[in-house]
C-alpha cells in the first residue's frame, strides 16, 4: 500500500503523517509525504508545477493520492488568481490525468467555500456550487477535475471541510492565542466577526477521517487496477466537527478552554461585530454549516463537538510545550 501525500508541511499534513496508520486491511503502508519545499524526510513537489505533479505520480505509482495541499490564502488570491487557479485547479487535474493512466486513486480535500453560504440549513454534498471569490471558485474547478476523471470511475473522493486548525500551522486558534494574550496585557478588547457561522473543524479528527475513508475504500490487496474500485462510495462527501459556532462564539471559547488547559493566563475580552465592520479582499460564506450525515453514516464515526475537539487540540499543544 503506498500513499503519496501533498501538502506535508501544513496543517493538516502534518496532522495526516502524525496519525498515518500501519498497516491498512493487513497491508504493510508507505507514506510518499511531499511539499513544496521539500525537509527531512518530505520530499519537494510544486503543485503550481502540473507537469511535476504528473510526474510524481508516474515515478512513484502510489495506491492513493492525498491531495491536502492547496494555495489558502483567502484574501491573498484575489490578487494572485493565475496562481491560486494553478495550485487549486491545476494540480487536482495533473494528479487525476496520470492516475487514469497508473490506475490509482484520489482524496481531493475541498473547503466550504465552494458554496456561497446564502441559504440557512446545513449544504449537503450534491448542491450545486456557487463560490464567492479566487479561492473557493479554485477549489471548485479542481473538485469538477477529479470528479469528471475519475470520480465516475469510483476511483476518487472530494471530501470538503471547513473552519479547520489545529496544534500547527496557521489557523484561528493559534492566532487567537496570540491575540489573547496580546490584548489581555494591554487590557484592550477583542473584536470578531459574530455574523459569519459555521463549525470550527479539528485537523486531528478530519485526519482520523480520511484514513478511514481510504481503508474503506481498499477493496483488494496488491495493485490497483482501472476498475472501479469505489464504486460504493460516493464521490462528494462533507466532513466536519459537530455542532454551530460564529468566529465570535469560536474566540471566546479559546480564551475560556485556553484559561482552562493553563495556555493563557487570562483572556481578553471579545467583542462581537459584524463582517461590515471587519472588511477584506475577499468575501466569506456567512453560512457554511456541511451536512455530514452521510459521511458519519459510510465511515460509522461520530464527530465530536467542536468545543470538545478544541479542548482536546488545547491539550496537545500545551503537552508539546512541556516536552
Amino acid at each position: 500500500m503506498k500513499v503519496l501525500l501533498t501538502g506535508a508541511s501544513g496543517q493538516l499534513g502534518q496532522a495526516l503523517r502524525s496519525r498515518q496508520p500501519a498497516f491498512v486491511l493487513g497491508q504493510p503502508f508507505e507514506l510518499i509525504a511531499t511539499s513544496r519545499h521539500g525537509s527531512d524526510g518530505v520530499l519537494a513537489l510544486d503543485l503550481s508545477d502540473a507537469e511535476a505533479c504528473k510526474e510524481a505520480v508516474r515515478h512513484h505509482r502510489p495506491d492513493w493520492v492525498i491531495n491536502a495541499g492547496a494555495y489558502t490564502a483567502v484574501d491573498l488570491a484575489e490578487s494572485e488568481p493565475a496562481l491560486a487557479e494553478m495550485v487549486n485547479a491545476g494540480a487536482p487535474l495533473a494528479f487525476a490525468k496520470a492516475l487514469k493512466d497508473s490506475g490509482g486513486r484520489m482524496l481531493q480535500l475541498s473547503t466550504d467555500f465552494v458554496f456561497s453560504g446564502n441559504q440557512g440549513h446545513p449544504y449537503r454534498p450534491e448542491q450545486q456550487l456557487n463560490p464567492l471569490g479566487v479561492y473557493g471558485a479554485s477549489k471548485a474547478a479542481g473538485e469538477m477535475a477529479v470528479q469528471k476523471l475519475l470520480g465516475c470511475e469510483g476511483r476518487a473522493v472530494v471530501l470538503r471541510t471547513s473552519w479547520l486548525y489545529g496544534p500547527l500551522g496557521n489557523n484561528f486558534l493559534l492566532t487567537m492565542l496570540r491575540l489573547h494574550h496580546q490584548r489581555a496585557l494591554a487590557a484592550e478588547p477583542l473584536c470578531v466577526v459574530a455574523d459569519q457561522v459555521g463549525c470550527p473543524t479539528a485537523t486531528l479528527g478530519l485526519a482520523d477521517a480520511c484514513w478511514t475513508l481510504i481503508n474503506s475504500g481498499v477493496k483488494s490487496a496488491g495493485k490497483p487496477d482501472h476498475q472501479p474500485l469505489l464504486a460504493s462510495m460516493p464521490t462528494l462527501l462533507h466532513w466536519s466537527d459537530a455542532g454551530v459556532a460564529s468566529w465570535y462564539d469560536f474566540a471566546v471559547a479559546i480564551g475560556d478552554l485556553g484559561q482552562q488547559s493553563g495556555l493563557l493566563k487570562r483572556a481578553a475580552e471579545v467583542q462581537p461585530i459584524s463582517t461590515a465592520k471587519y472588511p477584506t479582499p475577499a468575501k466569506r460564506p456567512s453560512y457554511s454549516l456541511l451536512d455530514c450525515s452521510l459521511s458519519h453514516k459510510l465511515l460509522d464515526l461520530e464527530p465530536k463537538h467542536w468545543r470538545l475537539a478544541l479542548q482536546q487540540v488545547m491539550l496537545v499543544i500545551r503537552a508539546d510545550q512541556k516536552s
